[in-house]
Order: structure tokens, then sequence, then C-alpha cells
């Protein structure tokens, strides 16, 4: 889907030392407040990045040192609550307006980037797939019912997989996925199913996913846990292996991304001293720290 040599200068911006570095990580500072999304596409050196609800509706385009290296107006998509970037396998980036806090928007959408406008410094979203959760009845529904945000998804053979975020009174890790095709229109959400993430709404709600650029395994982050699934077919994604690991500290995380099949790309919001960072993560030592921990 997209493989690229992103940011591998940073490894050498930055020691790993540090209590709190027990997965080996590498972690750079970067000049965005709230950046919550990051996305590596097979058309471009940059990583990208977009800030949410209150900010412009601009893409931000990181170089290897993680400075803003490139900066794109998008001219026709207003900035609701912008959440999450992905991209496809020729490269367009897509940007998932359906930050839904309060349970109360009926305008949730994804605008699509050409692959060719990223390299200017304005752009129009040459399409705007709409959708809507069938099962969502009241706006907003009860205190109980809050099931209908969402600050995750990913593109993967012609669809959107969007994974839910609880807002929930009385929050017990309840994740629900859906799935909706990459093709302009207001669209009915297929609903695939749902697990249970943990019982902490701090540590558990889902902020950001990714696919494999082989496809093969799937991301989903929250302040301080990445889930990893994999031996899935098709798109049955919730039939496959589903494994838990912990990361060395809370902060608002906000966005991932597959830098390759091997590397992930995190970012979380600048919050008083902590935030404000971009982390490198092999996939490896999160698992190696878990193996030896006697997790999952």
């Amino acid at each position: 889907m997209k493989t690229i040599s992103l940011l591998s200068i940073i490894t050498i911006l930055l020691s790993c030392s540090g209590k709190s570095q027990e997965i080996p990580t590498i972690t750079t500072k970067i000049k965005l407040k709230e950046a919550s999304a990051i996305e590596v596409t097979n058309k471009s050196d940059l990583g990208w990045v977009i800030e949410d609800s209150g900010n412009k509706n601009v893409v931000y385009g990181l170089n290897s040192k993680g400075e803003i290296a490139h900066v794109i107006l998008v001219e026709n998509a207003k900035n609701v609550d912008w959440e999450d970037l992905t991209s496809d396998e020729n490269g367009n980036l897509y940007i998932g307006d359906f930050g839904n806090n309060e349970n109360k928007r009926k305008d949730l959408c994804i605008y699509k980037i050409e692959a060719s406008s990223l390299k200017d410094n304005t752009a129009n979203a040459t399409s705007k797939i709409s959708f809507y959760y069938p099962n969502q009845k009241e706006f907003p529904p009860k205190k109980s019912e809050l099931f209908y945000d969402s600050e995750s998804f990913f593109e993967y053979k012609g669809n959107f997989y969007i994974f839910s975020k609880n807002r929930s009174k009385g929050f017990d890790g309840t994740v629900l996925v859906y799935k909706v095709p990459n093709k302009a229109g207001n669209h009915k959400a297929e609903f695939l199913g749902q697990f249970i993430s943990c019982a902490s709404y701090q540590k558990c709600a889902i902020t950001s996913a990714d696919i494999s650029p082989d496809g093969k395994e799937i991301v989903l982050l929250s302040a301080n846990k990445v889930w990893v699934l994999s031996n899935y077919k098709g798109d049955d994604f919730l039939k496959g292996k589903m494994e838990m690991f912990e990361l060395n500290d809370v902060t608002q995380k906000e966005g991932i991304c597959f830098k390759d099949s091997k590397t992930l790309l995190i970012v979380d919001e600048k919050d008083k001293k902590t935030g404000g960072n971009l982390y490198e993560i092999k996939l490896s030592d999160l698992k190696s720290k878990a193996n030896s921990s006697g997790n999952p």
C-alpha cells in the first residue's frame, strides 16, 4: 500500500535514554500543538499531519527532521473536526472529518486530496465521501449510547474502515467497526462488528488507526497502548489475532501510521510539559518488551 524510507534520519537526532524509554523510541519535537494524525504515502517524501477542530483547514508536511517543510491549504474543505489521515495505493491522501464528540453531527465525511496536489501550496478536495451510522437514531443519543464519535480509519482495497471512539457514560471499552466505500456520495456505513479494548477511557479510547503497506497488520492507538491485528482473511479483521501492547507513557497520542511494514510513527498533542512529539518505534521492539514482561 505504502512503503517509504521517511524520517530515517531521525535516528541521528535523539538518543533512547531516559527512565521512561522502556521501548527503544526515537523522539523529536514538532511545532504543532494539536497534531491529530500522521500518514505516510507512497508518492511523497514527507509525513503528513493535520490538527483537529478549531484549527485551520491545512495539511502539514514534515521532513526527516520533524520540521514543517510544506503547508497545503485545502480551500474547499472546512475543518469541522479533522481527526485522522489515510492514503491509498496511488498516493492519494484522505482527511477524516468525522470527529463527533457530542454525537450530534449529521455531516460526517472524508475528503480526498490527489497525490499530484501534495506538491502545491493550495489544493481542492476532488472527492467528498459522506456517510452516516445506520444504528444511530438520535442526535445525540442517550449518554449511555455515545458510540458515534471516531478518530480512526484507514483505506484498504477501495474501502474505508472506521473505528469508533466510545464516549458513553459507564465506558466499557466497546469499539464499533464500520465500512464505507471509497467513492463520492452519501453512504450508509456498513456495521462490521465490535470488540472490547479495555475498561479505562483515558487509556483505552481509540484515537488512530492504520494498515501496513503489505496489508497484513492493523494498528490501533490510544494514550498509552497499541493494538495489533493480524492473521485475518480479507477484511474480516476482527476474526484474526489481536494483541495489546503498552507504550512507555501516557500522553494525548492522536496519530499513528506505518512508516514501513516494520516501523510505526506516532504523534501526540502538546499538553503543558508533555506531548508535542513525533515518535518512531519498531514493531519488533514493541512486541519484545511485551513478551519479556509476560504480556501478549
